[in-house]
């Protein structure tokens, strides 16, 4: 186990680099300061560069601040990895994880936090605005950019002195391990079919209208694309749904909320689906690179559990489940997505040692396991021959780990309250050495303050909830578990270009995909008895070129987006993508209509484009607000329309040179949906 005293020497590195969306970032320069001795070493990078200047060997230590960026310029300049890495942002996060840290968890964060002084923020934003405008650099801005990292490695260098005495150093070179595999996943990244991203793209509004269309017909609670929360409440009330409301007396929609209910109403299931997608697909933000590969920050640590929290809108796996189909392998290359089967119940098993829970996960499938030792299910009853008591049960499994109460159980079960109570006392009497385990872990965080996984990820929990708490060793161990596989997966020659929560998804040729996959399974499951002195089991799922990766739950989607493009007239389609770019009209083109008779285009769609000023004073209007504002005429239009016939003062009660679009068109919206529920006028 190593000490301090057994580095020579320890170097504080810091690199700046030009990163654009969804492409390997750009090394420009880098300063490195020996802790020891002080010597501070400042290089800007040529194409020369075969080694760094600070030494890469086993009696150094490299210290960052969040060290998978200086790490994934290791990667782009061909260095190899330093042996051992302690990144003060994770350790950052270790100490401080449930406190609140006022300024945040940047560098400049830290430095405050421990009473350092720091760079203005303002300084450090107007630095980096410059690096990433990318190049050309003059001389005096490379000396510039020179002197701005050098202040960042001074800085780091004081932080760590502050707070060396206090980090756990065998552990933290296992996180800083984990930075540098971090470094290689965002620099691999996710390849995916660019074909397809980019007609979807293209096409999305036009896929957006159609399924509303079809959808809607069966609940009429849109308004072109717009969800009119006035007339969901009206079908409500309709069909005698029960239903919560806000303090505005507005129906609850928030996508949890919906889910919940629409597994108690079927009815509601195609309009939460529709809802939910729409919602999550966000295909502009994809952050995908010239080579097809799809790239963002993973953000370790960022949880309270120590989970990755990369981008929903960036990350294809944090996107729309239906979107990776988009995941395809090139040609003759092929992918495999791992995971842990059951890890939350292994973990818990494993954790807490009791002897049913253990049976019922080596048994292969847990949820059959309860519902047999309940007499819910006879002895030879499988998945296959009872798949809706399995379910049930697994919803009870699965719901007890997060605190869920009865009522709710019961709810989405779709049982009476006094058979989810029934149910949930079972569970307690079949694994009572887990509840007894549960119990005690949380009355010693309440009691003491702070509770830590096996692999000393801290949580302070003075101020945490009974739900977190009680789902914090699941969740935390299996980030452990998962952190380690990667690891032990990266440095045994498997590519993993992305974590999953509980899963991984490797890439290699098509001719070594299954000993890739054995390999990385083998390493995953060693890490679990590693972390837990219990093995965890894992499954692979394997796709071959020109296979694309498919999901269950959002296959549907996929074949409906792709329905619509595949049966939609070419010319129709055409036409309605030269409507899509054509935002910016002027008044007297907009007077003129611009659909002939005969177009392809729908009648709702020619009337949309005939949309003009219902006045002279409006026109007048619409006049003074292009004058301030850079919004196209389309847009605005379409605010006019939406304000006609309330009192939404739409000249002056939206800040037309700094809101943007989205935030004009909430505002309108909300003061017409107010006035429409509380009227009566829907």
């Amino acid at each position: 186990m190593k000490t301090w005293d057994d580095f020579k020497e320890s170097w504080v590195v810091d690199y700046e680099f030009v990163s654009n969306n969804g492409n390997p970032q750009i090394p420009i320069c880098y300063v490195a300061q020996n802790v020891n001795s002080g010597e501070i070493i400042s290089q800007w990078l040529s194409e020369s560069e075969k080694l760094p200047k600070y030494p890469i060997n086993n009696s150094s230590l490299f210290i960052a601040y969040y060290a998978s960026a200086e790490l994934g310029c290791h990667r782009s300049l061909d260095f190899k990895d330093p042996p051992y890495v302690v990144d003060l942002f994770a350790e950052f996060r270790c100490l401080t994880n449930g406190i609140k840290v006022p300024s945040g968890n940047s560098l400049i964060g830290a430095c405050n936090f421990y009473g350092l002084s720091s760079s203005d923020a303002t300084y450090k934003d107007a630095m980096r605005d410059r690096i990433l405008q990318g190049f050309p650099f003059s001389n005096k801005e490379k000396q510039e950019i020179l002197d701005y990292c050098k202040k960042d490695v001074k800085m780091t260098t004081q932080l760590f002195r502050r707070m060396q005495p206090n980090i756990d150093l065998p552990y933290a070179l296992l996180r800083g391990r984990y930075m540098a595999s971090v470094a290689s996943m965002e620099y691999y990244g996710v390849p995916i079919d660019m074909q397809s991203l980019e007609e979807l793209r293209d096409c999305w509004n036009i896929i957006k209208e159609e399924l509303i269309w079809k959808v809607d017909k069966d609940y009429n609670v849109y308004e072109g694309t717009t969800f009119k929360i006035a007339k969901f409440k009206k079908y409500l009330e309709k069909y005698q749904i029960p239903w919560d409301y806000t303090p505005e007396g507005l129906p609850k929609t928030d996508n949890d909320y919906m889910k919940q209910q629409a597994k108690v109403h079927a009815r509601l299931k195609p309009l939460q689906e529709l809802r939910y997608s729409l919602g999550q697909m966000k295909l502009k933000n994809l952050q995908v690179g010239e080579d097809g590969h799809n790239r963002c920050l993973l953000s370790p640590f960022c949880s309270k559990t120590s989970r990755n929290q990369p981008s929903s809108s960036k990350f294809i796996f944090g996107n729309a489940v239906w979107l990776r189909n988009l995941i395809k392998p090139e040609e003759g290359r092929a992918i495999s997505y791992i995971d842990y089967e059951q890890q939350e119940i292994g973990i818990a098993a494993a954790l807490s040692q009791d002897n049913n829970l253990m049976i019922a996960y080596g048994s292969g499938d847990p949820y059959v396991a309860f519902a047999k030792a309940a007499g819910a299910m006879p002895v030879n009853g499988t998945k296959k021959t009872h798949p809706e008591i399995r379910e049930r049960y697994k919803t009870c499994m699965l719901a007890l780990n997060y605190g869920m109460s009865a009522e709710t159980f019961a709810k989405r079960a779709k049982i009476s309250l006094a058979e989810a109570k029934l149910m949930i006392k079972l569970h307690k009497m079949t694994y009572s050495g887990y509840w007894k385990w549960i119990s005690n872990f949380i009355d010693i965080g309440l009691l003491s303050g702070s509770v830590q996984t096996r692999f000393h990820w801290n949580y302070n929990t003075t101020q945490a909830e009974y739900r977190t708490l009680l789902n914090f060793p699941m969740q935390a161990h299996g980030a452990d578990i998962l952190r380690l596989g990667i690891s032990m997966c990266l440095d045994n020659g498997v590519r993993v270009v992305a974590p999953v929560h509980d899963a991984i998804l490797i890439e290699t040729s098509i001719e070594e995909i299954d000993l890739m996959v054995a390999k990385a399974q083998y390493c995953m499951e060693v890490a679990s008895e590693f972390v837990l002195n219990y093995k965890l089991r894992t499954e692979a799922k394997t796709i071959r070129y020109p296979e694309h990766y498919t999901d269950p739950r959002g296959d549907l989607m996929w074949e409906y987006a792709w329905d619509i493009l595949d049966h939609m007239n070419p010319e129709e389609k055409a036409a309605r993508l030269r409507e899509n770019i054509m935002e910016n009209v002027s008044l007297d083109e907009w007077d003129t209509p611009t659909v002939k008779p005969d177009s392809h285009l729908s009648k709702r769609k020619q009337q949309q484009r005939r949309m003009k000023p219902a006045s002279l004073s409006e026109k007048s209007m619409i006049q003074r607000i292009q004058k301030k504002s850079n919004y196209p005429y389309m847009k605005i239009m379409h605010l006019v329309n939406e304000a006609r016939d309330t009192d939404f003062d739409l000249e002056h009660e939206i800040d037309w040179e700094h809101e943007d679009y989205d935030t004009a068109k909430r505002k309108v919206q909300q003061k017409r949906t107010i006035k429409e529920v509380h009227s009566g006028e829907y």
